[in-house]
Order: structure tokens, then sequence, then C-alpha cells
């Protein structure tokens, strides 16, 4: 599929305390058909980057529970989501 024709859009957006490394939680619709619930926008040591939901396994360790498969969707995606964010 053609990165140009996914259309995504910020549903929802609830931004936490300045303090916090999690800057937010973002709702994300595509093409108007997908929600994924539950992306943080993250402060790392390099700026602001997009961080997929997780969820943690029996090991302890976390998981991402969506994943891009194409780097192209997934860079499309992380400007959309701190594009609407920076707005």
């Amino acid at each position: 599929m053609p990165v140009e024709t996914i259309d995504f859009k910020v549903i929802k957006i609830h931004r936490l305390g300045k303090d916090s490394r999690i800057k937010a939680f973002v709702d994300l619709g595509i093409n108007d058909a997908l929600l994924i619930k539950g992306i943080r926008i993250v402060q790392g040591k390099k700026g602001l980057f997009v961080s997929m939901p997780t969820q943690q396994g029996k090991n302890e360790r976390w998981y991402e529970r969506v994943r891009c498969l194409n780097e192209d969707v997934r860079l499309l995606m992380a400007e959309k989501v701190l594009e609407a964010y920076n707005a």
C-alpha cells in the first residue's frame, strides 16, 4: 500500500504533567477504519519520540502491541502525531 493513501488522524491527545518523561497519550485513527489507542509521546535524550502501545509479558519484559512493518509508514505516523502534539 502506498504511503500516500494512508490518512492518519489524531483523534485525542491526553497531555500529562511537564515533569513526566511521558508527555502525552494519543489515540490515532487510520483511514477512518482503525483506531490505535495509547500511543505515547516520550521525552528522550535526543528529543521527543513516538512509542507504540506496550504490554508487559509474564517474563516482566515489555512488548509492543502494535507494530509498523513499513519504516515509511512509521515515520509518517510519528510525524503526524508529533505535529498534532506541537500544534
